[in-house]
């Protein structure tokens, strides 16, 4: 027979076990009907409000940041403002995770999960299953064809076994997951827990029970509402805060909901908390199955969100799944993907026939807001969640970064999605510094760090590569047919000449706590967004950036303008080895790249900074793989010998693991394949003392180490590729090599949801904390748009035989 889980003990193996264990428990939501009576009432109080006690209740946190998982409906341009689904939901440990409703990064919910009640033992689903997922909607190759999803959940002793089918309502703000229950060796009870977090944070928070269900909404007047509807009512429901009032500990003790508190608030203005919201199932015997629908429905007022929810639910599972999906005349995700005109060829160069592709299609598609048209975030997650505080709100990864945004709109270009690349073009318009910029004073031009999908300014340091790309992504368009030639005209007039006169001139930056001169090619930050110096990555785009801009600005009839930046980008180049080839490196006799110089001295001892915890090291010993990005972009040949000197440092295994880059990795086939670092002496990753999360005790943990991050690569197979073709052909042998080697090495970079993470497990360091496998992508951020976009562009590059990245360099 089962015995009791110890739920705090677990806590060291599961990672959403962590999470309960610093939230004290992650809440559910139920759906329900007219509450039963409280037992616990005097006949002197028949009709009393029971409130909730213990506000505000457990700290609130995020939950697991890596998904199995993400989904939304698939909106094509031009749809009427009222038919548009605004709400986004991701799955982590085989339950519902952040779901969000309005702007892609509004959150609204933390998590949702089963509870159940057996003789001897009470199950956390998230917890004390194993958990696998597959996509509803899948061709005669096995190839998904939307966002929904079937999580299989079965419990680890044999006891019962959920089945939950997880998308969105694509003509309303909802959400539907038709749910199966079955107690396959005894009688077990089943509980609903959800905690929501309203408008992207979980304090402050209300939740009370309705009829039929949960309504949970912000103490402030202005607030978003999610209501929880269920098909199948309730027996009991309960209110509470997490960790004090929430019904865990009554589930856990009496095995039902013996307090049934109705609200969080007598009058719905105070107390407000980290809530939860328990309701309780009739009990199952063994062999039978209990099926129900689960809806949230979100709006703006309590009135909607309910009415939202009541309809999903009454349209019913069936014709909500075929509209999703785009059967008949409803447009859906079978639609977008009919629409790729690339794919088709890709798929012959893939190793798992095209299953990543297309999933990586409608990840990408996903990510992006639907308010907003054309803003790209970089990840539905919040890094390292379920230790992250979410008190405050906070976007984490579902922003807007240029760079990434660059890597995302060349993958729509790739698929053959010129839509999204235009409309995302147009968009970066918002994020441009400039006079329309709040709080900015100085030189206009650059592109912001990070802002959220309207426009909102966050981090505000200066990345010459994130104002470079715009440039070069104009240019693309424009060779493509994408933009005419009076559009690029417009363009180049309206956003980027001034990128490209700042990558020239620089200039004084004032904004927020930022405050600085900027003098080109030497970036405030590199492309991680840590160091200030000269950067190859950097550098790279801005050579390409103002080529791309001298062809544009010659076109327009600015010859002035052509001659400054061609000239520009030429003395930029010239003066590559002289400024970031160290010739007195402490890791070779031979000259090499480094990660970056701080002064443009890369002969010197000069130290980079500290950093993730990490002590700065001298700039001789610290490599990255950004040099390969000159190859890339065509700055630089493949057979040039600085570049092939750094790349032998780069593949060295005899490099001590702090600075190390390359690991290797088995793909599903058997064969090896490489995987890289950031960069040496990084430490923005999980400690390997402890196995505990980045940051989880503070920033400048001591032990704190940066993994395998997998579009890597992707970016050696560009390198391989150029490395091959730039004599000759690219051969059908050579072909196959690539796609054996690099594109299967990604593929297998994948989960079971074919979500690609930013990071993966290196084998360095203690694993035991979450039990993390070689190869397997860790709590930082999954799916990251970035490692879709580029395994979509290595697919692309192999299909057309060179480098889809590249640009013709001007002599």
């Amino acid at each position: 027979m089962k015995q009791t889980k110890n739920v705090s003990h677990g806590a060291l193996f599961r990672p959403s076990l962590a999470a309960l264990s610093l939230a004290v428990a992650a809440a559910l939501t139920l759906g329900g009907c007219e509450q039963a009576p409280d037992q616990t009432q005097t006949q002197s109080e028949p009709s009393a409000i029971k409130v909730a006690p213990g506000a505000p209740g457990a700290a609130p946190t995020w939950a697991f940041a890596g998904k199995t998982g993400i989904g939304t409906s698939y909106e094509p341009y031009g749809a009427a403002p009222k038919s548009i689904s605004k709400v986004w939901f991701s799955i982590a440990n085989g339950v519902l995770t952040e779901t969000m409703y309005g702007l892609i990064h509004n959150a609204q919910l933390k998590e949702l999960q089963f509870v159940i009640k057996g003789q001897g033992f009470t199950d956390l689903e998230s917890q004390d299953t194993d958990s696998s997922i597959s996509y509803l909607d899948t061709d005669a190759e096995g190839r998904p064809q939307s966002l929904a999803y079937r999580v299989v959940n079965l419990d680890k002793d044999g006891a019962y076994r959920i089945e939950k089918h997880i998308f969105t309502d694509p003509d309303r703000n909802s959400l539907i997951m038709r749910t199966h229950i079955s107690a396959l060796t005894e009688e077990i009870t089943p509980f609903l827990y959800a905690n929501p977090h309203i408008d992207n944070s979980g304090n402050g928070d209300l939740a009370r029970v309705v009829d039929g269900g949960f309504m949970a909404r912000k103490t402030a007047q202005e607030s978003s509402v999610m209501t929880l509807k269920s098909s199948l009512p309730f027996a009991a429901q309960q209110v509470g805060f997490v960790g004090s009032s929430d019904g865990l500990d009554e589930i856990r003790q009496y095995g039902q909901l013996k307090n049934r508190f109705q609200t969080t608030s007598a009058d719905g203005s105070q107390n407000g908390g980290n809530v939860a919201m328990t309701g309780q199932y009739p009990s199952i015997k063994p062999g039978e199955t209990l099926t129900l629908d689960l809806v949230l429905g979100f709006a703006d007022d309590e009135q909607s969100s309910s009415a939202t929810a009541a309809a999903t639910l009454a349209q019913g599972y069936d014709q909500l799944l075929a509209n999703f999906k785009g059967e008949g005349a409803a447009i859906g995700w079978q639609d977008y993907l009919a629409s790729l005109q690339g794919l088709p060829a890709m798929v012959t160069n893939t190793a798992d026939n095209g299953k990543l592709l297309t999933a990586s299609a409608m990840v990408l598609k996903a990510q992006e807001d639907k308010t907003h048209a054309g803003a790209l975030i970089a990840s539905l997650s919040n890094p390292w969640g379920d230790t992250v505080s979410a008190a405050q709100p906070s976007t984490g990864y579902k922003a807007v970064w240029p760079r990434d945004f660059y890597q995302c709109a060349m993958a729509f270009l790739a698929m053959g999605d010129t839509a999204t690349a235009k409309v995302a073009f147009e968009y970066l318009k918002q994020v441009q510094a400039g006079a329309n910029t709040p709080g900015y004073q100085g030189t206009p031009g650059w592109f912001l760090q990070k802002t959220h999908v309207d426009g909102q300014t966050e981090w505000v340091g200066v990345q010459l590569d994130q104002t470079a790309m715009p440039i070069m992504l104009g240019w693309k368009l424009w060779q493509a047919g994408v933009l005419s030639d009076d559009e690029i005209r417009s363009w180049y007039k309206d956003m980027l000449k001034s990128a490209a006169d700042f990558l020239v001139t620089g200039g004084e930056v004032n904004i927020d706590w930022n405050h600085i001169n900027i003098v080109p090619p030497k970036t405030q930050q590199e492309r991680w967004e840590e160091q200030a110096g000269f950067s190859p990555s950097t550098t790279a785009a801005v050579i390409t950036g103002l080529h791309a801009a001298a062809a544009i600005a010659e076109f327009a009839g600015d010859s002035t303008s052509a001659e400054h930046y061609s000239k520009a980008a030429q003395g930029y180049r010239n003066n590559l080895e002289l400024t970031m080839v160290t010739r007195k490196g402490t890791l070779s006799d031979k000259p090499y790249y480094v990660r970056l110089s701080p002064n443009g001295q890369p002969d010197a001892a000069d130290k980079l900074a500290d950093n993730n915890g990490r002590p700065g090291l001298d700039q001789r010993q610290i490599l990255d793989g950004g040099f390969l990005e000159l190859v890339r972009y065509g700055v630089t040949p493949a057979s040039d010998p600085v570049i092939n000197n750094t790349l032998a440092l780069m593949d060295s295994n005899t490099l001590e693991d702090s600075l190390r880059l390359r690991y290797e990795f088995t793909a599903k086939d058997g064969s090896s394949f490489p995987g890289f670092r950031r960069y040496g002496n990084d430490g923005y990753g999980e400690d390997t003392q402890s196995g505990a999360n980045y940051a989880e005790s503070g920033s400048n943990s001591a032990n704190q180490r940066g993994r395998v991050w997998p579009f890597f690569t992707g970016e050696r197979g560009h390198f391989e590729l150029a490395a091959l073709t730039e004599q000759a052909q690219l051969s059908a042998q050579d072909r196959a090599a690539l796609v054996s080697t690099y594109v299967q090495g990604m593929e297998s970079f994948a989960n079971e949801g074919l979500m690609l993470p930013e990071q993966v497990w290196d084998g360095v360091g203690n694993s035991t904390r979450f039990q993390y496998k070689t190869g397997q992508g860790t709590n930082s951020a999954t799916p990251l748009a970035w490692t879709h976009a580029e395994y979509v562009k290595l697919v692309r590059s192999i299909t057309d035989g060179t480098v889809w990245d590249k640009y013709p360099q001007q002599p």
